[in-house]
């Protein structure tokens, strides 16, 4: 009897989705979430929670978290400003849609913007790595919310910069349900592309790069090339996240892009697993969902403890802080390959070989 899988072919080890079974998953996927917005207001009754927002939400940073992951998780450059490269995308995009250009227009343009400034700053990973590339990407965090803050002619300053609804033709998307399929759909082309890239020479490479990057080198890969073009790659996808968030909230301020943002997005790759298409997945759920899990309590408190919401905010950084720390000294791997031990753990039950 067999107990597990057994390919014949590269093609077939390499498939996206292998078995029957993984196709029917994914079958099964794809038409929940299609049909989750004509039922979610019912859900949002019952948990107290807006769901269709949180998907959204979900599925914007996930666009964004792909990128990290690819910077980061494949090509081992860490970096502490993609919350500042996802408010250039977002700048980008609504300056760009003021001035009358068309949606489909400014959201690439705003990934492309990005690609530049993060190629830019990623220059200096040629000569620096580790704990140093992260402190010259952080300087890129300052510099970049100092422009958005002080270019007041250009981005509004700190009273922040009204954003128009997305709109394609005479279609807008002026509201959560609209907007859930947009960002869906941003969100299966980002996975879709990061777990193909990975399969491809480039992404090879990129592993190479972080795993040995001298003996990568000595067999003809281009270090810098491939370090620019991960920081391009990964500027784009949150640039067009970033995008993505303007037109969904229709108004943007520095404050939105901060320090935080960018730790949030390193602690949803780190809570998932770093180098993996599922890491990103699990991790962005995990962040986007914690806070409105820990809403709930506090609502059902705040009648006996009236102040109970102003510990809220410092509740909720302490609890990532501590769920980051216990993910890295537990499963340092995170989330996907705790699913990836179940899932084989009932692949090959009950054989334990």
């Amino acid at each position: 009897m067999p107990c597990g899988l057994f390919f014949e072919t590269y093609q077939k080890d390499e498939s996206i989705f292998p078995t029957l079974w993984v196709r029917g998953w994914m079958i099964a996927l794809g038409i929940f979430l299609l049909a989750f917005p004509f039922f979610a207001q019912t859900v949002s009754d019952w948990v107290g929670i807006n769901m269709l927002n949180m998907f959204i939400l979900i599925f914007i940073f996930l666009v964004g978290a792909h990128g990290l992951n690819l910077l980061t998780g494949y090509t081992g450059q860490i970096s502490l400003g993609h919350g500042a490269f996802m408010g250039v995308g977002a700048y980008t995009a609504g300056i760009l849609a003021n001035l009358g250009w068309p949606f489909w227009i400014c959201l690439p343009a705003a990934g492309v913007v990005t690609a530049g400034v993060g190629m830019i700053f990623g220059i200096p990973s040629l000569r620096l790595r580790g704990l140093y590339l992260a402190i010259a990407t952080l300087a890129a965090q300052f510099i970049l919310v100092y422009a958005m803050r002080n270019w007041e002619h250009l981005t509004g300053g700190s009273a922040g910069l009204l954003v128009p609804t997305a709109k394609i033709g005479n279609f807008e998307f002026d509201s959560d349900f609209k907007f859930y399929f947009l960002a869906l759909a941003f969100a299966i082309g980002a996975t879709m592309y990061l777990k193909n890239v990975a399969r491809t020479r480039t992404g090879r490479a990129f592993v190479a790069v972080r795993d040995r990057y001298l003996s990568a080198e000595v067999i003809g890969v281009n270090l810098f090339k491939y370090r620019i073009m991960s920081f391009g790659i990964s500027s784009f996808m949150v640039g067009t996240a970033g995008g993505l968030w303007a037109f969904y909230i229709t108004i943007i301020s520095d404050e939105h892009f901060t320090l935080w943002l960018s730790v949030q997005y390193l602690a949803m790759c780190i809570v998932g697993g770093l180098g993996q298409v599922l890491g990103s997945i699990f991790g962005v759920i995990f962040m986007v969902v914690l806070p409105e899990v820990l809403r709930i309590p506090t609502e059902l408190l705040s009648g006996i403890f009236p102040n109970i919401s102003d510990i809220f905010a410092s509740l909720r950084e302490m609890v990532f802080g501590i769920v980051v720390i216990l993910f890295l000294i537990f499963e340092p791997d995170g989330m996907a390959a705790r699913w990836h031990t179940i899932r084989a753990y009932w692949k090959l039950w009950p054989f334990s070989y």
